[in-house]
């Protein structure tokens, strides 16, 4: 018995023309770094098709993409060295430049490129500086061979529609390019649902493309892609005061039953979920009881009976939202999809 991924092609198709209904003039750069998110990208089939652009972090991520589709592919760390440089070039990657080593990189190439500019506009993380940022514009541009695709920032509080901070990068991007006649890019999921001024020519979402919201609130407009069910391996009772668990952290206050859930931390489960944390059993939420183990949970099904094998949801449902459990575990839903091991068996769901 194992851990079930279930990828439900219907629902990726559903939230990418959700977001396009969103923003019909933009062209679609969608995110599919990290295994697109957890989901694997060869069941991702929808974005592939539907995306203008596709964007994975590294350059082995853009590897692995480039098999499956022929789609422009941007590579957001960009190249460090030559090697790097000449990869993507090979494998026609567009990628993205940051900082000012990565200059110097691309204009002594004569290789023909597409680059997109990245101003660091207020997240402090990566970025060109607003003081360097005209001038690298104005020293690729005299590069024939180099094609500038984009120019791009990153919001840190997009998710925070009231923070001053939002206006004030948009501001500061729009003080340094809005006299330059190349595309833009800034919205991310977030920014996307939050603000329709964030548009402009290319929106790049990610976590909404999963159906999974970028806020704490599940949002109605999408459909969860991946559904995670594992089976129940046992069924015992015990009594009022009985511990269940590594710890003893869960004490039953009644005589109840205990079903023990075949997934664990080794196969992705948060390991801090709290006692509480819904599972669904048969359209039933259950709560966990006790700590969460490598290969096992427990949960408090009280006098409710089921067969050894029955499927257990742990998130994904539209009964049983990530965003729940996240909220439980003390984290955010790209992080659930993100760090599941190789233990899980990953279908499409019919």
């Amino acid at each position: 018995m194992q851990v079930v991924a279930k990828i439900s092609q219907s629902a990726l198709e559903h939230n990418i023309n959700y977001i396009k209904s969103l923003s019909p003039s933009s062209k679609i750069m969608s995110m599919v770094k990290a295994n697109a998110y957890g989901h694997q990208i060869e069941y991702i089939e929808p974005i592939l098709s539907k995306s203008d652009y596709l964007a994975v972090s590294e350059l082995s991520e853009g590897i692995e993409l480039r098999k499956l589709t022929k789609k422009p592919i941007v590579i957001l760390s960009g190249p460090f060295n030559l090697d790097d440089l000449t990869l993507m070039i090979d494998n026609e990657f567009q990628f993205v430049i940051h900082e000012m080593s990565q200059v110097s990189l691309i204009t002594s190439s004569a290789k023909d490129m597409s680059v997109w500019l990245k101003l660091d506009s207020g997240m402090h993380r990566l970025g060109l500086s607003i003081k360097d940022f005209p001038e690298v514009i104005k020293t690729i541009s005299r590069n024939k061979n180099i094609k500038i695709e984009s120019l791009m920032t990153h919001f840190a509080n997009a998710d925070d529609p009231q923070n001053l901070k939002n206006d004030e990068q948009l501001n500061c991007f729009k003080e340094k390019v809005q006299y330059l006649e190349f595309q833009n890019s800034l919205c991310n999921s977030a920014a996307l649902m939050n603000n329709e001024e964030l548009h402009f020519d290319i929106i790049r979402p990610g976590i909404m493309l999963y159906g999974i919201s970028p806020f704490h609130q599940k949002n109605e407009n999408l459909k969860p892609v991946m559904e995670i069910s594992a089976p129940i391996m046992s069924i015992r009772h015990i009594k009022k005061g009985d511990s269940v668990g590594y710890g003893s952290t869960y004490t039953a206050d009644k005589d109840t039953n205990i079903a023990t859930i075949g997934i664990g931390y080794g196969d992705g489960y948060p390991r801090h979920a709290k006692n509480g944390t819904p599972v669904l059993i048969n359209g039933k939420k259950y709560p966990l009881a006790g700590r969460v183990s490598m290969d096992l949970i427990t949960v408090d099904i009280s006098n409710d009976h089921f067969q050894i094998g029955e499927k257990a949801i742990l998130w994904g449902n539209e009964n049983l939202p990530i965003e729940q459990v996240a909220e439980f575990a003390g984290t955010i839903g790209y992080e659930l999809t993100s760090r599941l091991t190789s233990r899980v068996q990953f279908q499409v769901a019919e």
